[in-house]
């Protein structure tokens, strides 16, 4: 059995599972899951230059966002990771199912519908190729 606090290896068995490769996570996005996963299959494999091309002349709200974690990505490769950026391409990127905000649309004779505005976590996670 190993020793130490519960706190303690807790942080030694998260540390030993924690992704090495660098990512960048958006949680809470205005944004449907739905509608950022056609941007996301777009970018998924390709080069970090060719998914930028991509990202900037989509003409889709969800690739504003996707682009700015795209960028917080490579800045994370480059400063904490110490990897070439001519190297990186997008190796997973995925979106997942957020909150809800629940609103009410008025409609005739005093009858309420209800709104779902969606939400989702996106993360995008880049590697090296050798």
């Amino acid at each position: 059995m190993a020793k130490g606090h519960r706190s303690q290896i807790k942080r030694e068995r998260n540390e030993n599972n924690r992704e090495k490769r660098p990512h960048a996570k958006l949680s809470y996005a205005r944004v449907p899951v739905q509608k950022a996963c056609f941007v996301l299959d777009a970018i998924r494999g390709k080069n970090i230059d060719e998914a930028i091309a991509i990202l900037t002349y989509n003409p889709r709200y969800a690739s504003e966002v996707i682009l700015k974690l795209v960028n917080s990505a490579i800045a994370n490769a480059e400063n904490n990771n110490g990897m070439d950026r001519t190297k990186l391409y997008v190796a997973e990127c995925y979106a997942t199912q957020g909150p809800m905000l629940k609103r009410i649309q008025p409609r005739a004779q005093g009858r309420a519908y209800r709104i779902l505005k969606r939400m989702c976590h996106i993360n995008v996670v880049l590697d090296e190729r050798s």
